[in-house]
C-alpha cells in the first residue's frame, strides 16, 4: 500500500467514524437499560409490584461531531432510595430502615465492557 492509497483510506474512515461510533453508542445504551431494568426486577434488586419503576428507565442519545452520548436515567422519585437505601426520618418525619437494592451499581461494569466491545467493532468497520 502507498502512502497515497493510506491517506485515501484514512480519510474515507474519517468520514465514517462519527456515525459508526453513534450506532455502537446507542446499542451499548439499549443494552445497558435493558441489563438495569433486568437487575430491577427481583432481588438483590428490588422488587416488582407494577412493574412502573422498572419501566421508568429511559435512555436519551445525543450525536457529537465525531461522537456520541448516551443517559440512561429514571426520573422515579424512589430510584435514589431503591439503589442505595435509606436510613432516618423523611420529609414528613416517618422513620425508615430500608437497605439498598442494588440495580444500577451492578449494570456498570457490564456496560463499560460492552462499550469497549462495541468501539472495537466500530474501529474495525470503519477500517476495514
Amino acid at each position: 500500500m502507498t502512502p497515497e492509497q493510506l491517506a485515501d483510506r484514512l480519510e474515507a474512515a474519517a468520514t465514517q467514524v462519527g456515525p459508526a461510533i453513534q450506532r455502537a453508542v446507542q446499542h451499548t445504551g439499549e443494552l445497558g437499560r435493558a441489563r438495569i431494568r433486568g437487575n430491577a426486577s427481583g432481588r438483590p434488586g428490588p422488587s416488582v409490584i407494577t412493574g412502573a419503576y422498572r419501566n421508568s428507565w429511559q435512555m436519551t442519545n445525543r450525536r457529537l461531531p465525531h461522537g456520541a452520548l448516551c443517559t440512561i436515567g429514571t426520573n422515579a422519585p424512589q430510584g435514589r432510595r431503591l439503589e442505595f437505601g435509606f436510613v432516618g426520618p423523611d420529609s414528613l418525619g416517618r422513620v425508615y430502615n430500608q437497605p439498598p437494592f442494588p440495580h444500577v451499581g451492578p449494570a456498570i461494569d457490564y456496560i463499560g465492557a460492552t462499550l469497549m466491545t462495541e468501539m472495537r467493532f466500530a474501529v474495525a468497520e470503519v477500517l476495514r
